[in-house]
C-alpha cells in the first residue's frame, strides 16, 4: 500500500510540474495578440467562478438559503466591503434563512 501512495504522489507531482512548465517553455516571446492577452487575463476569473458558484448553491441544504447568502455577498462586495465582512455576513444570512420554518 505504501508503494501505491508513493506512485500517486509522484504522478501528481509530475502533472503539477508539467502544467506549470509547458506554458513557460511554449511561450518564450511576449504575446502580442490582443485576443490572446485578454483571454489569458480573464481565465483565472472564469475558472474561479466556475468552481465557486456550484459550490455556493450546493453548500446548504436549501436552495433558498444559498441564494440569500449569495445575494448578501454580492451586495456587500458591490459596496466594497472587506472579504471577511462579506463572507461572515453571507454565512450568517444563509444560516438565519435556514432556521426559518418552510
Amino acid at each position: 500500500m505504501r508503494l501505491s501512495i508513493l506512485i500517486y504522489i509522484a504522478v501528481m507531482a509530475l502533472t503539477t510540474y508539467l502544467v506549470r512548465m509547458i506554458p513557460v517553455t511554449a511561450f518564450r516571446k511576449k504575446i502580442t495578440s490582443r485576443f490572446a492577452r485578454s483571454f489569458f487575463y480573464y481565465i483565472p476569473y472564469a475558472v474561479l467562478a466556475a468552481m465557486t458558484f456550484p459550490a455556493i448553491f450546493y453548500s446548504t441544504g436549501s436552495l433558498l438559503s444559498a441564494a440569500v447568502g449569495l445575494a448578501v455577498a454580492m451586495v456587500l462586495a458591490w459596496k466594497s466591503c472587506s472579504l471577511i465582512v462579506v463572507s461572515l455576513a453571507a454565512s450568517l444570512a444563509a444560516f438565519l434563512v435556514s432556521l426559518l420554518p418552510f
